[in-house]
């Protein structure tokens, strides 16, 4: 799977949830916000399976940024063609094949969705250093990396610079 998603031609992925036989959502998920650290490798299956040994995996949606999630159908309601190529043109933005601008582009996204508020502060970001520290602890410019990570996001409008260390989230 890890070979699988970091290759050039790995897939996208949609993710459905129904109930009472009816779709409820349709998530699609671009192949270029896949990265090995959201792949959670199972417990292999046991001798007397019928596939012993074969090994799978999970995939940890929780990391992908909300940005990257677009909705096809969201509650049961289908999304306007023209809203789902929008969206899709939007995060198209950021695709690289490169895994580690990969992760960091992810990480830092994630972090700005953690943040509860649409308007938030370089010092709310910088709480997150601890953090990042642990997950690339041979990068000792963590705060230099995300305000790098933040001029991208800025340059492909996701976020805005409102006043020194202010930022607005955009909304697609």
């Amino acid at each position: 799977m890890i070979k699988r998603i970091t290759s050039i031609d790995n897939p996208n992925l949609l993710v459905m949830n129904y109930y009472d036989s009816s779709v409820r959502n349709l998530i699609f998920i671009p192949k270029f916000f896949f990265v090995p650290e959201i792949i959670i490798k199972r417990t292999p299956l046991k001798k007397d399976a019928r596939r012993a040994g074969w090994t799978g995996c999970n995939i940890d949606l929780g990391q992908i940024p909300d940005d990257a999630k677009i909705h096809i159908i969201e509650n049961g309601t289908v999304i306007s063609q023209p809203t789902v190529t929008e969206c899709y043109n939007r995060i198209l933005s950021l695709r690289t094949n490169n895994i580690s601008t990969r992760r960091w582009l992810i990480d830092t996204m994630s972090c700005i969705d953690s943040i509860p508020t649409d308007e938030f502060t370089l010092k709310d970001l910088y709480a997150f250093e601890n953090f990042l520290s642990s997950k690339y602890p041979n990068n000792n410019f963590i705060k230099d990396k995300l305000r790098q990570q933040l001029q991208i996001l800025r340059d492909k409008g996701f976020i805005e610079f409102t006043s020194r260390g202010h930022y607005r989230k955009i909304k697609s």
